[in-house]
């Protein structure tokens, strides 16, 4: 019923009752004063009770993985060595598949809604989605140019604008253009060690994923080449999901949106990095980011 249908009806002959104006305002207090709820992140990565093993099940390096990385976010795993954070990256576009000896023992990993162990899905296929970024750059000896496309050639594109189009855009986004576009026809090899870093960045992005993963990207590089990086990371994520394996704390708080910390195979926390970091849940947490272990 709305207000107006609320009133008593009034007659020309009659003069009418007064009658006090309904509290409105004070009728729903608890409304007024109920909080917004927080907007939930979308996740494009879901993994649910996941447990892993290099020996066909006998032992568990992962045991009981349960996360949601969110789409759009830098995420970083942090832990000591050993831990199961790289382990739990390379499953992520399957990598451990190479392995024979290796295992996913129970649980799912979803990334778009789709189980990426399902049985029709297929892991090149799934690597084209989700990217890797390794911790030693490994340019192919090739010219810097057929690095980026190598990617597009592998997937049946030879139309050279359409190449020409892709190796420039990507170098754009590595942030490495200005520096090479004069010598594209040169080995990949005569790059200085944080440009074939940036070079392999761009060879993963150029082929368009979803997710790029990134393995310690920055361990075999000086300070200034690791700035440039980090820098870089900052640009992708507004056009990637990236999630990044880091023994370096500070760049994990400089970097991320995200942090899960892992120990002896076990996620221990996961939440903003700011909360990991500052207000740690977890002991175990608070005396690893503080330096006390690991």
């Amino acid at each position: 019923m709305s207000f107006v249908e609320t009133l008593e009806p009034v007659t020309m002959n009659e003069p009418p009752t007064e009658t006090s104006p309904e509290p409105v305002a004070a009728s729903s207090p608890a409304v007024a004063a109920e909080a917004p709820r927080p907007v939930e992140e979308e996740a494009l990565i879901e993994i649910e009770n996941l447990g892993f093993s290099y020996d066909l099940g006998k032992t568990e390096t992962l045991r009981d993985i349960s996360l949601k990385i969110p789409k759009g976010k830098v995420t970083s795993f942090i832990g000591p060595s050993g831990c199961g954070k790289s382990t739990l990256l390379r499953c992520l576009n399957r990598m451990n598949d190479l392995i024979e000896t290796a295992k996913v023992t129970r649980g799912t990993i979803k990334i778009m809604g789709q189980d990426i162990h399902a049985p029709d899905v297929d892991a090149i296929e799934l690597r084209k989605k989700v990217g890797m970024v390794f911790q030693k750059y490994n340019p192919f000896p090739k010219s810097i140019y057929e690095n980026v496309a190598y990617g597009l050639r592998i997937q049946g594109i030879k139309t050279r604008s359409v190449l020409d189009e892709a190796v420039e855009r990507s170098l754009h986004h590595a942030a490495l253009w200005e520096e090479v576009k004069d010598r594209l026809n040169s080995s990949a090899l005569g790059l200085s060690g944080g440009q074939q870093q940036r070079l392999c960045i761009a060879r993963t992005i150029a082929v368009q994923p979803e997710v790029i993963l990134m393995d310690e990207p920055c361990s075999a590089l000086d300070p200034i080449a690791t700035a440039r990086i980090e820098e870089l990371i900052a640009e992708l994520r507004e056009d990637f999901t990236i999630v990044i394996v880091t023994h370096n704390m500070q760049q994990a708080t400089r970097v991320s949106a995200r942090t899960a910390f892992f120990y002896l195979g076990e996620l221990i926390e996961f939440g903003p990095t700011e909360t990991v970091f500052g207000n740690p849940a977890k002991k175990q947490t608070e005396d690893y980011v503080s330096g006390r272990f690991g």
